[in-house]
């Protein structure tokens, strides 16, 4: 957050809202604010800032479009949200979608998982997005020969934020342009960053490819010892695929998880749900001997009760001919249909070592048997729970024995059959994605050479741009909010100043009223971000 520097009323008058001016810096403590002062960079950037003057007002009057537009976006999001709000409660999430970027509430699950990490790349954006920010009003300042008498962060209750302070004295005498300049150079400056990390983020790949290899699968950088996968990942592995669907970095990672949750919970609420929990969702079977499924542990197979011992997982032959895809529509007739049918509890890591099957889902498309296994095999697809994910998971583990070996010998493609299976392992997960998904820090960068703390940079610097974009993006939208006390409030009262067909205590109303209006709806939009958030 940022403090407001002064406004100018329609009559010339200014209001501070902190000390602009000072005879010797002196840091303020109280028992709801606290500041630190400096006044060490003043004489650098006033001397920058005119010796480049000419150049730096083109440069910042670029800026009065750019951030006078987007305090005109943010004022029709807000009326948008508040419209929502009183008449339209069920309005397409489209407008959420809009609100929580404004605000910067934007998680990739819905659930909270905050790290050191994250904590460590949050303070490091928001410094630099502070910095750029203040930065910015401080060389228009100096552009426009008015000299800053110092920088200073604060907390103001709970709120931290920061300032610039010039003289007032010397900005009255200036023109309206002039302070829209000065005014407008944050917002301005906190867009360009996001620019420069964007650019930064799509050209990472090739500034680091000399040293590392991206988009051929995300290596595991750390798994909790609470993750269901502990037992499984361990540092180094690389993710290869998800339920046979190739993952090429971290961020298919997340995607597929999302995807398989959606699907789940989908198929476990919609009307005959129960048909595909039957018969694994569609994923494909095994074909597993009948030697093999003999001396199971058979149990009747109830929709309402698929379970197993905790070491093992449910299976049942699902529906292959198009005459077993006939229902009555009742889920009682339904249920009656189907309890003649048996489930049988098997090792899941021992089934995922057959070859595979087709399940229901080519049986439905086609209209035709698909479930082609040898003769005395059986295809045996896992049973699921409503709102439970079954995926199988393959990784390449480049220290096993196996990899080594392929790595070494550059006739084998270690793509092929062979490939996969002295080189790739493959287990199966039943439980909740998200969970999972969250419990592994993944990677899209490979060291091309082995060093500890090297597979780490460059998921922290991509970590690091990715935080500052959104911190940066999301200090630049608070301070075009019509608001008291952020650079909104400034921008606009020197706007209305234009409005010359209005007398001066007309447009003081005027900006009263829509500064008043723009702090009620963003504190209501905040409260209510906050309490849908946690």
């Amino acid at each position: 957050m940022e403090a407001r520097r002064w406004r100018r009323s329609a009559r010339g008058q200014t209001r501070d809202l902190l000390p602009l001016s000072s005879i010797s810096l002196s840091n303020t403590v109280s028992c709801w604010y606290c500041d630190l002062k400096t006044s060490s960079l003043n004489e650098p950037l006033y001397r920058l800032g005119q010796k480049y003057s000419r150049y730096f007002r083109i440069w910042f009057t670029m800026g009065i479009g750019f951030s006078t537009c987007t305090l005109a976006g943010v004022t029709v999001i807000l009326i948008l949200e508040l419209a929502r709000i009183i008449f339209f409660q069920h309005m397409d999430r489209d407008f959420d979608i809009f609100r929580k970027m404004l605000f910067g509430f934007s998680p990739t699950f819905p659930r909270v998982n905050i790290s050191f990490l994250d904590v460590g790349n949050l303070v490091v954006s928001t410094v630099i997005a502070v910095a750029v920010h203040e930065f910015g009003h401080a060389l228009a300042a100096a552009s426009e020969a008015i000299q800053i008498e110092y920088f200073a962060v604060f907390i103001a209750g709970l709120f931290p934020g920061a300032l610039v302070a010039f003289s007032k004295e010397l900005l009255e005498e200036k023109s309206r342009s002039t302070a829209l300049r000065i005014y407008c150079a944050g917002i301005w400056h906190n867009a360009l960053c996001c620019a420069a990390c964007g650019v930064t983020l799509l050209l990472l790949p090739s500034l680091f490819s000399p040293f590392y290899i991206h988009g051929e699968g995300p290596m595991v950088l750390h798994v909790s010892s609470s993750s269901p996968l502990s037992n499984y990942l361990s540092l180094g592995d690389i993710v290869v695929s998800l339920d046979d669907i190739k993952i090429s970095n971290a961020q298919d990672w997340i995607k597929l998880a999302t995807l398989v949750d959606k699907r789940t919970f989908q198929n476990s609420t919609q009307p005959g749900g129960w048909k595909h929990l039957m018969t694994g969702n569609g994923k494909k079977g095994f074909c597993v001997p009948s030697s093999f499924v003999e001396f199971s542990e058979k149990l009747p197979l109830l929709i309402d009760q698929p379970t197993c011992p905790d070491e093992l997982t449910a299976f049942a032959a699902p529906s292959c001919s198009s005459s077993m895809l006939q229902y009555d529509g009742s889920d009682d007739g339904n249920k009656q249909q189907q309890q003649h049918r048996t489930m049988y509890c098997l090792n899941a890591a021992d089934i995922v070592k057959f070859k595979g099957c087709k399940g229901l889902q080519t049986s439905i498309d086609n209209g035709s048997s698909s479930c082609s296994c040898s003769e005395g095999e059986m295809c045996l697809s896992a049973v699921q729970r409503p709102g439970i994910a079954w995926v199988e998971i393959t990784y390449q583990r480049p220290s096993s024995h196996g990899c080594s070996t392929l790595e070494g010998n550059t006739s084998v493609n270690l793509t092929s059959s062979e490939a996969r299976e002295s080189c790739h392992q493959t287990f199966l997960y039943v439980g909740d994605m998200l969970s999972m998904a969250e419990s592994v820090w993944l990677t899209s960068y490979q060291p091309r050479w082995s060093n500890a703390f090297g597979a780490y940079l460059p998921d922290i610097v991509e970590r690091i741009l990715m935080c500052t974009f959104n911190v940066s993006l999301t200090l630049g939208l608070l301070n075009s909010l019509p608001v008291y006390f952020l650079d909104g409030e400034s921008i606009l009262a020197v706007c209305f100043c234009y409005l010359t067909f209005f007398g001066p205590r007309q447009r003081r109303i005027f900006l009263h009223g829509c500064l008043f209006g723009g702090s009620a709806i963003s504190c209501l939009l905040l409260l209510r971000t906050f309490l849908n958030f946690w």
